[in-house]
């Protein structure tokens, strides 16, 4: 049966290849015997976007140079929209004008294909985006990971993409700075890697981390990450002055652990926050007329191709004295910062953050390694501070089935002769794994191996809190 692609190819944009079906049904032959005589270009996409792009650079290399409002963006699609028309090129792989253009403008002046999964990021749960290599996207949603069926069309596409969200928060990545850590959102981080340090044909590596994208509730939390005793436990450790670091590896859930413990803070008392890069945390709290209830100080560090105005942690970290704060959460010790950490813990403010290490008990050693970048003290001297800035380290990690939990809560005691003195408040056992049909299930349980020790009791105690709280956690239930 011959198909008149005059039913469905039309003069007017409008119009232009509407009938997917009769699109999908129709052969290249159909199609370029068709162009022979109407003269239509029927193109791959790749090509129609490196010839839209050399277009658009060289007539409206202002606009595409500007920061995109709702005006301009119009303005340019409609550019490409009239490009396509009086060029006659049509694309082999859209089947309708306006798909074209949308994408043909999110390549050139957005993220690709990676615009819809952040625009629709809520929705689709998003946690992380990894891109391996430029023909080669993982992407984590809602506790899954799957290969996108998308990618870019060559290397130089995905480092041009990459690049361009860099740009968003003013950061570098070019052959002088092939490594770079920027943000496309308070809550969006991106680290990404390119040439030397990568080769040439991968394009670029980049991790796209969407963080602190859901409020984590108590019921939450109790459904298996924890036991409500060991959250009751953290959440007055943390009111009533005791310094909390929660240590684990990364996607184990710390930060949002971290900010469900800030979130229980009473609204009389002043909360200072320092991050990296991009806000995870989300702590003002308001009335419904939109006053503020509590008191919170946001900052974040700030880095500078030079490095000569760069504003550090450790920065903040002196700075946030001066604000009178009740409790100073670090969201990451990474390095100087953990000396200037445990000094605020030890002069009476009460510090609350997150770190990188395999233990609970090793994450001691991790913060006298990072300190010793700020000051070469024994590491004997270093642990002995490290255990009273903070007493409580809770231990947190992703299983083999992706759930997340409290694997361990220690309370260090002391560190002497080079041997790390704590007992172990809190565990997760796991019994068993059982795989089926290649899908692991994790079954275990909860242990209070011991009490609080003495000390940490008076020390709840001269901070306030009530002996009816303390006397739950003194010994084992």
């Amino acid at each position: 049966m011959s198909i008149d692609l005059e039913d469905f190819i039309g003069q007017k944009s409008s119009n232009y290849l509407n009938n997917k079906e009769i699109f999908k049904s129709t052969s290249e032959s159909d199609i370029d015997k068709y162009n022979e005589g109407k003269g239509f270009s029927f193109r791959y996409y790749a090509d129609i976007l490196k010839d839209v792009q050399a277009f658009m650079a060289t007539t409206y290399q202002d606009i595409l140079a500007s920061d995109m409002t709702k005006t301009d963006k119009s303005l340019v699609k409609e550019y490409i929209n009239q490009y396509l028309i009086t060029q006659n090129i049509r694309c082999r792989e859209c089947h309708d004008l306006n798909e074209l253009v949308d994408k043909l403008y999110k390549d050139m002046a957005e993220f690709s294909f990676i615009t819809d999964w952040l625009d629709n990021a809520g929705e689709y749960k998003l946690e992380e985006i990894n891109i391996n290599s430029w023909d080669d996207i993982e992407i984590i949603a809602d506790g899954t990971k799957f290969k996108s069926n998308e990618k870019f069309n060559d290397p130089q596409h995905a480092v041009d993409v990459v690049r361009r969200m860099l740009q968003v928060s003013n950061t570098v990545i070019d052959d002088g700075n092939p490594t770079a850590i920027g943000s496309l959102a308070k809550n969006i981080r991106i680290s990404a890697l390119k040439s030397p340090v990568l080769d040439e044909d991968t394009g670029i590596s980049a991790s796209i981390r969407i963080v602190g994208s859901k409020a984590l509730s108590r019921e939450k939390l109790s459904e298996g990450t924890a036991t409500d005793r060991m959250l009751e436990f953290l959440s007055s450790a943390l009111r009533y002055g005791i310094s909390i670091c929660i240590a684990g590896n990364t996607g184990s859930g710390k930060t949002s652990t971290a900010g469900w413990l800030l979130s229980t803070i009473p609204d009389d008392k002043r909360i200072y926050t320092i991050e990296e890069g991009s806000r995870e945390f989300d702590l003002i709290r308001r009335n419904n007329d939109g006053t503020v209830r509590n008191s919170v100080v946001h900052t974040l560090t700030k880095s500078t191709v030079d490095g000569n105005n760069d504003v550090t942690q450790e920065d903040l970290l002196d700075f946030s004295l001066r604000f009178d704060p009740d409790i100073i959460c670090v969201g990451e010790m990474r390095s100087r910062e953990a000396f200037a950490a445990q000094e605020a813990s030890r002069t009476g403010h009460t510090v609350i953050t997150t770190i990188h290490a395999k233990t609970a008990a090793g994450a001691y050693m991790r913060m006298t390694t990072l300190a010793k970048r700020a000051y070469e003290f024994s590491d004997e001297t270093l642990m002995k501070l490290m255990v009273e800035a903070f007493p409580i380290i809770v231990y947190q990690r992703q299983l083999e089935d992706r759930s997340r939990k409290i694997t361990e809560i220690i309370e260090g005691e002391d560190y002497r002769d080079g041997i790390l003195v704590y007992r172990t408040l809190f565990r997760y056992v796991v019994d068993e794994n059982i795989v089926e049909d290649g899908k692991t299930t994790v079954v275990g349980h909860f242990e209070e191996p011991s009490g609080i020790s003495s000390r940490l009791y008076d020390e709840f105690l001269q901070n306030g809190a009530e002996k009816r709280i303390v006397d739950m956690f003194y010994k084992s239930k």
